[in-house]
């Protein structure tokens, strides 16, 4: 299965109004009040599936996009793997948020996750990944998940993470070692904190550090989807606190 689906947000008399809502199975866009979300419409990603998300933000707007439910990737009839691209454009003075819920590698899948952010001057973002491996009980499948973000055309991040069955030391204490769940938080906008963040503020296996963008990159370890959200949400709080005007 190949799909293409599409938000685009604008600012109208001083609210923001989506534009554009494309939907193809199995991602399915749903406006509510408190932002957009996305609802799986069949199951999937299955092996051989290529689905791509184009979100569109334009100057002064603010989206907000999450998930009603976790992702499951699993094994298809399909030949390759399974591919998610979201690719997302935000304009200057434009915000986005980006917080679904996990993906979760199930036993057998082979996933790829690209995220691709392009951030114009003057605009924000919080983008929020979450990788919980395998079910209850059950190894789990090869995950590669990489996010690649500019800032006017410059780099801000390029991020990799690479787990599961043939991937060498993957579950070694270099990479995620006995963790079930890892994920990271990227934030960034002229009115966000750059650091430097205290290696103290979160914990042994979770960290944020300063980009050169400017922004910042929390990354952290934990054994379960819910000790995770808990040490993004902390990181989260520290990154988003706007800096005082002079």
């Amino acid at each position: 299965m190949k799909t293409r689906s599409r938000i685009g947000a604008s600012l109208a008399g001083g609210r923001t109004r989506l534009d554009c809502i494309r939907s193809c199975a199995p991602i399915h866009v749903r406006q509510t009040p408190d932002g957009v979300y996305l609802v799986g419409g069949a199951a999937g990603p299955l092996g051989g599936d290529d689905l791509l998300l184009e979100i569109e933000v334009a100057s002064g707007a603010t989206l907000v996009v999450r998930s009603a439910a976790a992702s499951l990737a699993l094994p298809g009839s399909g030949r390759g793997p399974s591919t998610v691209t979201v690719h997302a454009r935000v304009a200057p003075g434009g915000t986005l948020h980006w917080l679904p819920e996990p993906v979760i590698a199930g036993g057998g899948c082979d996933h790829r996750i690209f995220n691709r952010v392009d951030l114009a001057p003057g605009a924000t973002v919080v983008w929020r990944d979450e990788l919980v491996l395998g079910r209850r009980d059950e190894e789990p499948g090869r995950v590669e998940s990489r996010i690649d973000a500019t800032i006017a055309g410059r780099p801000l991040l390029r991020n990799l993470l690479t787990v599961g069955p043939g991937t060498p030391g993957w579950d070694g204490p270099a990479v995620i070692g006995n963790a079930g769940a890892a994920g990271s938080l990227l934030a960034a906008g002229p009115r966000l904190p750059a650091g430097p963040f205290p290696a103290t503020a979160l914990s042994g296996s979770a960290s944020i550090l300063a980009l050169a963008g400017p922004g910042a990159l929390a990354c952290a370890l934990a054994p379960d989807s819910l000790e995770l959200r808990r040490l993004l949400d902390r990181a989260l709080e520290m990154m988003t606190s706007p800096v005082p005007e002079a």
